[in-house]
């Protein structure tokens, strides 16, 4: 097993401007986490229910793949779920993924903790497997996050929830979005990845300060939108 070292990648975001500081004033001044609105958290079930039923028979081949290419290639082989550690809405939760690297690229003793440090190879070249590869070019590694969003860790759109270590660093820098909402699956800022958006705060703040500002169907209309972009930016493939 090699050292592993953070990617630049693994952390583009940035910290919040004077600008938004003064325009989402009231935002900084809150001490608690965000409650659920009844109609987003119903619509979040009903579809991740929808999605991981709808994509049962995907999940089985893609066991039956990691089985065959770990007979094929011995290095390859390895579980295919695993999740480390991250926080949502400022409350620690297992963040579930799909096996992207070879086990030689992953640290035991971090993964023995759950901590995400221990996965992060999956931008060293050569890294990946030949499955991983596929899964992550789909965005398919974030499949079994619908089960988060079931059990209520995660929101279909929210503030990705990022690693302890990360979550620890935003805050340093000043965030508080992803305190304020449960982590998403897509969000106004992730739906820019793989540009030169990614990692701009101003996209979050104005999630949040739509969450608390728009009716209940208003802010479905928004999250409905942004799984539209989020499917879009899917199927271009390219897995960033």
């Amino acid at each position: 097993m090699e050292e592993q070292r953070e990617p630049r990648e693994a952390f583009p975001y940035q910290p919040p401007t004077r600008e938004i500081r003064d325009r989402y004033r009231e935002l900084f001044q809150l001490t608690e986490p965000l409650p659920p609105r009844l109609i987003k958290t119903v619509f979040d079930k009903v579809l991740a229910g929808l999605v991981l039923l709808l994509a049962s028979p995907v999940l089985l081949l893609l066991k039956l793949a990691y089985i065959v290419e770990g007979w094929l290639i011995p290095e390859n082989a390895g579980p295919m779920f695993f999740y480390y550690n991250a926080v949502s809405a400022g409350r620690a939760i297992r963040k579930y993924k799909l096996r992207l690297i070879k086990v030689k690229y992953i640290d035991p003793e971090g993964a023995k903790r759950h901590d995400w440090l221990a996965y992060s190879a999956e931008w060293k070249p050569g890294s990946r497997t030949h499955v991983g590869s596929f899964v992550k070019k789909f965005y398919l590694d974030e499949l079994p996050q619908f089960y988060s969003v079931i059990i209520g860790d995660m929101s279909i759109v929210g503030p990705r929830p990022l690693s302890q270590l990360h979550y620890d660093r935003d805050r340093k820098q000043g965030n508080i979005t992803r305190f304020l909402l449960r982590g998403g699956l897509l969000g106004l800022g992730h739906i820019n990845k793989g540009t030169s958006e990614m990692g701009k705060p101003v996209y979050e703040y104005e999630y949040v300060d739509q969450y608390i500002t728009r009716s209940s169907l208003r802010l479905l209309m928004l999250d409905l939108w942004i799984i539209w972009r989020g499917l879009l930016v899917i199927v271009k493939g390219g897995g960033h």
